[in-house]
Parts: structure tokens; C-alpha cells; sequence
């Protein structure tokens, strides 16, 4: 299985997996899965910390490594595929995840009530 964690998932993850659904940890701690992380979630990362509105406790490359996690790039196909979604969700890291997770045949791990809408695989989390 192929999982793409949300942003609020990975931090969760990084800080306090038990916020998550237990089934949710043992999909993410699971070998067989892969688990990816895309560069929008590193950005929406960055973004938020260099204004003030996240601090970030250690080196999430790091712990992201540690963890065996994939990084996933942001390509040309990836932009392209988010012109076609519907306004539901106007956040552009969160249309960039719905657009991976449908170019990439992955599951969104997410909490966001917003991405279901779209019709694409997803785990609660």
C-alpha cells in the first residue's frame, strides 16, 4: 500500500503518533507499506515556521529518514493535474496532495473532512 501523509500527520507522527487512529499507526508502521512525504508538505513546513505560525521540535529530515519514509517530489504532471480539481479545497499544499495521491495510485492519511470529497482513496487519521 502506498500512503501519503498530510502535514498535520506527519507532525503528528514526529511528535505524538498516538494522536493518530491505531489503525493508522500500524498502516504507517507497517514494512510493507510505503509511506511518502511529499516536497509540499516540507514547504507548507517551512513556510509556516519562517512566519511564526509552527515551531518544529528537532530535524524533520532527520526523523523522516529515520522513520524509512519516501520523499516525493513535486513534478510537471502533479501541477498540471491540479488545474482539473474541483474548488472544493482552495489550500494549494492540500491540492497538491489530492493531485500526487491521484497520479501516484496512493492514499492520503489525512483529518482534513474536505479531501474525502474528492473521490480518492484516503485513511482517516
Amino acid at each position: 500500500m502506498k500512503l501519503l501523509l498530510d502535514t498535520h500527520c506527519l507532525l503528528w507522527w514526529l511528535d505524538d503518533p498516538s494522536v493518530i487512529s491505531k489503525h493508522t499507526c500500524t498502516l504507517i508502521s507497517d514494512p510493507r507499506n510505503d509511506i511518502f512525504i511529499s516536497a509540499a508538505v516540507i514547504w507548507e513546513i517551512a513556510i509556516k515556521q519562517s512566519i511564526g505560525k509552527l515551531t518544529v521540535v528537532g530535524d524533520v529530515d532527520l526523523c523522516i529518514a529515520k522513520s524509512n519514509f519516501k520523499r516525493l517530489p513535486i513534478s510537471f504532471e502533479h501541477a498540471w493535474i491540479t488545474k482539473q480539481l474541483p474548488m472544493i479545497h482552495k489550500d494549494p499544499f492540500d491540492r497538491m496532495l489530492i493531485a500526487q495521491a491521484m497520479v501516484e495510485s496512493a492514499t492520503i492519511v489525512t483529518r482534513d473532512v474536505n479531501i474525502p470529497l474528492y473521490g480518492i482513496p484516503f485513511e482517516m487519521a
